[in-house]
């Protein structure tokens, strides 16, 4: 049978490892700094050409060492332990001596505690904001109306508003029992791969990647623009230019943040969940106090409202669904959570909590001080509410509105990002994303891929039309992956499960999941079947990015070495030791 040369599969061009890539630049910087101590100007072209031959005298010597290494397995292979001994320059297989010329890299970073991987920094609070910060973006302030506008009534807004929030708990302890027996990061991606397989697993990355997720960071990151701006040219609107470049000038630095430091991006999720909270602490505490008062004018006949369509309630569901949305955040970063088996499951309980709370006492002090009419017409619920309790101080409003969907924007690349770098280790997505920076420690090339597409659909895409396409997307890998769960419970009964839910929990999610998924396609077939056809351009590409191997020798070599040029250039590396 006809075999393929080894060398034909794959990239030939190997990138290069963290302690190479560290010894490199160590060896560049100090070449600098003897020109500069003799007065001599440095020439970047030379310093390019330095590291390049010193890239190829260190690949040289590993070649030989490991020739070398295996010429001593294969004539030794007969020996005792005890006869064995090493050659020269050589570490023995039974590890009785090892040559200190040549120590093993890894365990010499490993000795000093600078591995290049992704350290456990996310702890419990940082995890509760990730989870808050996520979720309440622009919506409970602006436009918490289609459920109002769906069910007819105050007391059942506030009923499915209230509902929304369980069923949603029970979609996140689901996760919780995932993200505790599958210790890898990516969400989704890694549960569906994990339970049904590669194929469906890389067509939600495909679309994610392409549309979903730059997308709806391009929407966010505009709401951002908008309302940034908006106490500076009341009572006029915004100019559209100015917005466009607030916004990229917004996702840029939340970039720049995501790159340097885990540390910094936690700390600033910190605050920015301080921020909404406060926010939400804004309107709930006068709305109560003003209905403390006696204005329960709008609940005396709260089930009573106008005639709704019979597909109000099912709609209403949706749309509350969709405004808590975004409980999955902490699963996609798994790998880097201190204790993942105690604070996974107590972040998500106690964000949701929170959430659900705040949600139901917003709307209960919305109605406190305007008719649902007045809700309904209003472009700005939480503005109008602020003018009409708080007067003058109003204008605070759309800072914090800015300030939450700001929020949300630094959780979501933070928490993405790692989608990302995790399907590029499992060679669905190009080598360089799934490397670290070697002093950083962030997953600098996943950080940033996104950016030119959210810097273009900023600026140039539809993005309302793009998020109509896959509206019912989201919803679908989401009820697949806690399907996944009950699916493992039967074929995978022996999976350790530190955390586990009743087994009605995932079945009622999951059912409702596709119930939001066939609502979808129900109210909108057009653009929900364009959505489709797009998805489905999945499957011919994982066939050709995955599993065609066989690809010919100068697209191997290319691609090999734009990796390497880029791992100069981003001072990156792939990961040292595993982390799941």
């Amino acid at each position: 049978m006809y075999r393929v040369h080894p060398r034909l599969i794959g990239s030939i061009v190997q990138p290069i490892t963290g302690s190479h890539l560290r010894l490199i630049l160590a060896e560049r910087r100090s070449a600098v700094q003897l020109c500069e101590q003799r007065g001599v100007v440095v020439v970047a072209t030379a310093v390019r050409r330095d590291s390049a031959l010193q890239a190829s005298r260190v690949r040289r010597h590993t070649d030989m060492k490991n020739h070398r290494r295996a010429a001593y397995d294969v004539h030794h292979a007969s020996r005792n332990d005890k006869d064995r001994t090493p050659l020269p320059g050589c570490t023995s297989s039974s590890g009785k001596r090892a040559n200190a010329a040549t120590p093993d890299p890894a365990a010499a970073a490993g000795a000093n505690g600078d591995r290049v991987v992704l350290k456990k920094k996310i702890t419990l609070l940082r995890g509760i904001s990730i989870i808050i910060g996520t979720i309440v973006g622009s919506g409970i302030f602006i436009s918490p109306k289609g459920i109002l506008a769906n069910t007819g009534s105050v007391g059942m807004s506030l009923i499915v508003w209230a509902a929304c929030g369980i069923l949603s708990l029970f979609g996140a302890l689901c996760y919780a029992e995932l993200g505790t027996c599958i210790k890898k990061s990516g969400g989704h991606y890694t549960y569906i791969k994990e339970a049904f397989g590669p194929l469906p697993a890389f067509v939600q990355l495909w679309v994610d990647l392409i549309i979903i997720r730059p997308a709806a960071n391009a929407l966010i990151s505009l709401a951002f623009g908008r309302y940034i701006l908006e106490p500076f040219f009341i009572p006029c609107e915004s100019p559209k230019l100015a917005v466009k470049c607030i916004a990229t000038l917004g996702t840029t630095f939340l970039m720049f943040v995501n790159s340097m430091s885990v540390s910094w991006t936690a700390k600033l999720q910190n605050f920015l969940t301080c921020c909404k909270l406060v926010a939400l602490s804004i309107v709930i505490i006068p709305g109560l106090i003003h209905l403390g008062f006696g204005h329960n004018e709008n609940f005396q006949e709260a089930f009573v409202g106008r005639d709704v369509d019979v597909m109000g309630l099912p709609l209403a569901f949706y749309a509350g669904m969709y405004a808590y949305a975004g409980w999955f955040y902490m699963n996609f970063v798994t790998e880097e959570v201190d204790n993942p088996e105690r604070n996974i499951p107590l972040a998500i309980s106690i964000s949701m909590i929170i959430i659900t709370s705040a949600y139901t006492l917003a709307n209960l002090a919305y109605f406190a001080v305007m008719t649902p009419a007045e809700i309904l017409a209003s472009d700005a619920v939480a503005v109008t509410f602020a003018e009409r309790l708080l007067g003058k101080f109003s204008i605070t409003i759309p800072i914090f509105v800015a300030l939450s969907c700001f929020g949300s924007l630094n959780g979501g690349l933070f928490a993405v990002s790692r989608v990302f770098f995790v399907a590029s280790r499992d060679r669905h997505l190009p080598e360089i994303l799934s490397m670290i920076h070697v002093t950083k420690h962030t997953p600098l090339p996943a950080v940033i891929v996104m950016c030119p597409l959210i810097i273009l659909m900023i600026f140039c895409g539809d993005i309302y039309s793009l998020l109509s396409f896959f509206s019912f997307v989201r919803w679908l890998f989401i009820g697949l992956s806690v399907s996944g769960l009950v699916y493992m419970r039967f074929t995978r009964p022996d999976m350790r499960r530190p955390f586990k839910v009743p087994l009605f929990m995932p079945i009622l999610f999951s059912l409702s999941c596709f119930v939001i998924v066939f609502l979808s396609l129900y109210s909108d077939p057009v653009n929900a079947g364009i959505g489709c056809v797009i998805m489905l351009t999945g499957i011919p590409a994982y066939y050709v990015l995955h599993i065609w191997q066989c690809k010919p020798r100068l697209t191997n070599e290319i691609s090999g070495r734009i990796t390497r040029v880029l791992q100069f250039l981003l001072q990156v590396t792939p990961q040292e030791a595993t982390t799941y």
